[in-house]
């Protein structure tokens, strides 16, 4: 769910305090403010913008996010339009070169009429990110970077993707064959035994590098994985990207984060309150909540190898209940049992002397194949 549509759900947990039910006498309109999200890279790097109208708080769990359908591009004071694709949902997609010396203003054209502009933005080139490391605690890992402000770049925002391999609980490199009524190898694009899954993390990470010694952020923490974590069980990647704020980007961002972590705090502001830098054009005093952007943004991948982190045991709930049947599926029976691909061949049962299989042991697919939860193809960024 989009972290600013959330914002408002405070509300709820009030009411659910209160002794007696309390009904707000609030239009559905009332609280459809939209909401602009973007941090627009300026070297090329595909980036997005995304659009999308806050909930009212008497909606129920059946909600269904809306997106306005618009006409996004950006405008150099120069007069040079650079549009944004349109991806869906909401999504804009944002990938130019720009000249970095000059000024920007985004415009927003919806599908209602309403239009929509940013103040004048300049770009901030980001620095580098120095490294990447991690640390090995009682608690699991700990992933952290270091880097360096400037007097052009002195509040940071970090964003992080993860991508992590991952097995079942029962690998199998066989299945069975409907053809020819036997049970085969799989091949390598039909393996079943190592696969992939990635997330883009909701987390806010924001830091002003003059809290420091020559503006130096040594061992910024990026992320915490716990103790039996399944992204550490095989081979796990994180990819950080640091982007450099100005000042009131970095104090809407340190709102929409405290806002992010204590939901339900009778102290947080109202989404409506949060401002930005972006007004309606026919309404100034209507309320829009976001704030964009330009800049360049500088990004590391970092890879950790369950080996060096040993001993780690990943424990996946969904696998508790994993376990091969004793039971021997015999040539005869192959087709009965591994037909609807729901029970799976697992171990050969080869008899001494023997060379050929007499039947198999076999275990349910769900604990078999891990591409009921990921993908078997390797990204390709992967590092073996």
């Amino acid at each position: 769910m989009n972290r600013l549509a959330l914002l408002i759900l405070f509300c709820s947990a009030l009411l659910i305090g209160c002794r007696e039910p309390f009904e707000p006498d609030i239009e559905s309109s009332d609280l459809t403010v939209l909401v602009v999200e973007g941090y627009l890279d300026t070297e090329g790097l595909s980036s997005q913008l995304k659009l999308s109208y806050t909930r009212n708080i008497q909606t129920d769990d059946s909600f269904v996010p809306s997106y306005p359908g618009a006409e996004v591009y950006l405008e150099s004071e120069l007069g040079m339009e650079y549009p944004l694709t349109d991806l869906g949902e909401g999504l804009y997609e944002f990938a130019y070169d720009i000249p970095e010396e000059e000024r920007y203003t985004l415009r927003i054209i919806t599908n209602t009429g309403q239009t929509y502009s940013s103040e004048l933005i300049k770009p901030i080139l980001t620095p580098e990110i120095i490294d990447v490391g991690f640390e090995r605690n009682e608690d699991g890992v700990e992933v952290y970077l270091t880097t360096k402000g400037d007097e052009n770049a002195d509040d940071f925002l970090w964003t992080f993707e993860e991508t992590y391999a991952f097995r079942p609980k029962i690998p199998t490199s066989y299945k069975y064959d409907i053809e020819s009524m036997d049970v085969v190898f799989r091949k390598p694009d039909d393996r079943t035994d190592l696969c992939y899954r990635g997330e883009v993390s909701s987390d806010l990470i924001l830091e002003t590098s003059s809290r420091f010694e020559d503006q130096y952020v040594f061992r910024q923490s990026i992320t915490q994985i716990e103790n039996g974590d399944e992204r550490l069980g095989v081979h796990y990647s994180i990819l950080i990207s640091q982007k450099a704020l100005d000042k009131k980007a970095s104090e809407f961002w340190e709102i929409l984060r405290k806002n992010t972590n204590d939901l339900g705090s009778i102290f947080s502001p109202l989404p409506s309150n949060i401002g930005g830098n972006i007004t309606n054009d026919q309404n100034p005093d209507l309320p829009v909540v976001g704030y964009i952007s330009l800049g360049t943004v500088k990004q590391k991948r970092f890879f950790i190898d369950v080996r060096e982190v040993v001993p780690w045991r990943a424990e996946v709930p969904a696998y508790y209940d994993c376990f091969i049947e004793q039971d021997t599926v015999l040539k005869a029976d192959y087709d009965q049992s591994f037909r609807s691909g729901n029970f799976v061949p697992v171990t050969p049962i080869i008899p001494d002397g023997s060379i050929s299989p007499i039947g198999y042991q076999g275990a349910i697919r769900r604990c078999t194949d891990c591409t009921l939860r990921g993908t078997n193809v390797k990204p390709n960024f992967w590092d073996y």
